[in-house]
């Protein structure tokens, strides 16, 4: 019984110290995807380098977006995960990525979830937002507006 106690205890101090060790994200995500972007953000919040990883994150996708092979190869389960870190590593050099979106790119290549590295970015640019105190919105309207009245409209959301 007092082993049991103890043991308890043991874990609870091992888990608050892990806590402390992680950076808060400014808004609470969710699943996979929160679990690698908020990772991510602390560790960016760390090294104080949040927008220099959002840009590169973003220029990665819209290279992945130009660069149909590039989204072939990383969306590929028939390649093995080494090979792919390898790969990876490699490219996260010639688009000179930080050390930290390479560190990224090689634990989802090893983990075998590179599949999810969109929603991941995404993921990450939803907290970056949040950082900056930006909330996104969508207006809809029953006719459709032209000119002058969006033109208004973003004036007084974006004064």
């Amino acid at each position: 019984m007092a082993t049991s106690r103890a043991i308890l205890s043991v874990r609870a101090f091992s888990s608050s110290a892990a806590a402390k060790q992680l950076v808060k994200t400014p808004i609470q995500v969710f699943g996979l995807e929160g679990r690698y972007a908020s990772a991510l953000y602390s560790a960016a919040s760390k090294e104080k380098k949040l927008e220099v990883v959002e840009k590169e994150l973003v220029g990665l996708k819209n290279q992945m977006k130009a660069d149909a092979r590039l989204q072939e190869f990383i969306k590929d389960p028939s390649m093995k995960r080494l090979v792919k870190k390898d790969i990876l590593t490699k490219i996260a050099g010639v688009l000179k990525l930080s050390n930290l979106s390479t560190n990224l790119l090689t634990l989802l290549a090893e983990n075998g979830r590179l599949k999810n590295l969109d929603t991941v970015i995404s993921t990450f640019k939803t907290l970056m937002a949040a950082h900056r105190g930006e909330v996104v919105c969508e207006v809809t309207t029953a006719k459709v507006r032209h000119g002058i009245c969006v033109s208004s409209i973003s004036y007084r959301i974006f004064p």
